[in-house]
């Protein structure tokens, strides 16, 4: 992976959040700069980027911020070298399967919330062109 580091606003850039929510999920231990500059200014690498996407795209799917970290650390552990024993690396994997299920799930259901707005707002539309009738 490239170590090039990133400052925090170039980060921000790429994952669509703003410096307060990577600042938040930092202080909740979701992510952690990789270094420091000389000035003090967070640094980032490519992972930690990655890490940021993973949580952007669970957020919507309504998982908790524990449920994010339980899920990170499972993921690290799983590509942590060496790898875990079969035993561990086996149950890492039941847990993102849990996590993989969840989020199919609330997909779906997401699906279905958006096909009753579409319905909703193409029923909106067609009233709006109704022809009404002239009352002169």
């Amino acid at each position: 992976m490239d170590d090039k580091h990133m400052q925090i606003g170039e980060v921000a850039a790429r994952t669509e959040l703003s410096l307060r929510t990577i600042r938040h999920y930092e202080e909740t231990g979701l992510v952690i700069p990789s270094a420091r500059s000389q000035g003090g200014f967070r640094l980032y690498t490519e992972n930690d980027v990655q890490r940021l996407m993973v949580i952007r795209r669970m957020k919507p799917l309504g998982f908790t911020l524990d449920q994010m970290r339980d899920l990170l650390d499972a993921t690290d552990r799983l590509d942590h070298e060496p790898g875990p024993e079969a035993g561990e690396r086996n149950a890492l994997l039941d847990r993102v399967r849990e996590y993989e299920q969840a989020a199919t799930e609330q997909v779906e259901k997401l699906r279905i919330q958006l096909a009753r707005a579409e319905d909703f707002a193409a029923t909106l539309g067609a009233r709006l062109h109704q022809t009404p009738s002239a009352s002169s």
